[in-house]
């Protein structure tokens, strides 16, 4: 089985910065595509940044220029660098990946347990 196990999350003020951490672990063959999502409370998940195994990434509009997302094909981990910081950004944060287990060659979606982000002052 795979596991995603994100970390960073916090309290922060706004215009501060954070970074999140996915770390990949388990049955995995390969990784695809990763991503970041966030839920506020009363919102619908959304697609905040995601990038593929050759390096393409992509961002919401409403975090471009803030945000930049990251990562290692070696170590099975990707980042979200998160400046300037709004009271909007306000959410829990969920890894996303795309993998292909070692032992079954099944491809899946896989979810992180989610990290939760709140920018008050």
């Amino acid at each position: 089985q795979v596991q995603l196990v994100e970390s960073g999350g916090g309290l922060v003020q706004p215009g501060g910065s954070l970074r999140l951490s996915c770390a990949a672990s388990g049955s995995i063959f390969a990784i695809n595509d990763m991503g970041w999502y966030r839920q506020a409370p009363g919102k619908q998940r959304e697609l905040v940044a995601g990038t593929t195994r050759g390096g393409s990434t992509n961002y919401a509009d409403s975090v471009k220029g803030r945000f930049t997302i990251s990562r290692d094909n070696a170590k099975n981990t990707v980042w979200l660098q998160m400046n300037s910081l709004k009271p909007e950004d306000t959410a829990v944060y969920y890894c996303n990946a795309g993998v292909v287990n070692h032992t079954t060659y099944s491809y899946s979606k896989v979810w992180g347990q989610g990290t939760l982000v709140t920018v008050s002052s």
